[in-house]
């Protein structure tokens, strides 16, 4: 799966691996940093100023080791 934009188009066996794979990084929470994407790039953009959502996806991407920039539609 390269991206994903809303759940409406994925079948039960899609959305259960997705749950499988968030399972595996729960007993991550201790705020470790690791480097699953070290060396990758992610651009996050937001239609609508989120204070909260953005720095939670910049925040979850850092931990799994990535870049991120964040680009919001106001100031595009």
């Amino acid at each position: 799966m390269r991206g994903l934009l809303g759940i409406e188009e994925l079948d039960r066996g899609q959305i259960e691996g997705i749950l499988a794979r968030a399972r595996h990084f729960q007993p991550l929470q201790n705020h470790q940093k690791l480097d699953t994407l070290r060396g990758h790039m992610i651009v996050n953009l937001f239609f609508e100023a989120s204070t909260r959502t953005r720095t939670s996806f910049e925040i979850a991407a850092k931990r799994l080791g990535a870049d991120t920039v964040s680009i919001t539609a106001a100031g595009s």
